[in-house]
């Protein structure tokens, strides 16, 4: 298997990989720490699509999806820090003043999983930050220690996916998902 890497331009993509399962859903789309908590509460059915449909128009893409051939396999959200919740997160540290990327979805299609497709994500997403002109790039990953993740709460990724690609532990957070505490993992991209 041959995966490409590229930037998420395919709302159909999109909403194979975010998207709800019935339109009128008010759930993910991905857009939980892209945007404030009152717009995301505000956007309700089909008010999330649309949005998601802007920002793959836009001339930045919200992330990049994982292709095998022509179906899309995996989503990775990326952007700068500064335009998401992150940038007012009381959880998570800022540790410096510069200008990172954050990375804080990674999502493999059921029957993709256990194939690579994650570090393939998350190398794409940092490669992607770096044409961008970031200067780094952070995720936020449990810290499992190797036990099992729910599969609902794997999406922000683990300690030792991002250690694999290359990313250090640059600070601890008061965060915690699905009982595992969450890290600050930093790659310098200069």
């Amino acid at each position: 298997m041959s995966i490409d890497v590229r930037p998420a331009r395919s709302v159909a993509d999109m909403r194979t990989m975010v998207g709800p399962k019935r339109a009128d859903a008010n759930v993910c789309w991905c857009l939980s720490y892209r945007i404030p908590a009152k717009q995301n509460r505000e956007l309700v059915g089909p008010l999330r699509g649309e949005f998601v449909a802007e920002l793959c128009r836009q001339p930045v893409a919200p992330g990049v999806f994982a292709y095998d051939g022509d179906e899309v396999v995996g989503w990775a959200a990326v952007a700068p820090r500064a335009d998401t919740s992150f940038a007012r997160s009381t959880k998570i540290p800022h540790i410096d003043d510069i200008d990172v990327w954050a990375i804080w979805c990674i999502r493999v299609r059921p029957g993709h999983r256990g194939q690579g497709i994650s570090h393939a994500l998350l190398e794409g997403a940092v490669t992607f930050a770096r044409d961008q002109g970031a200067p780094a790039v952070e995720g936020y990953p449990v810290d499992n220690r190797g036990a099992k993740v729910d599969l609902t709460m794997a999406y922000v990724g683990t300690k030792n996916l991002f250690v694999k690609a290359g990313f250090a532990q640059a600070a601890e957070t008061s965060s915690v998902l699905a009982g595992f505490p969450r890290v600050l993992m930093r790659r310098d991209l200069s």
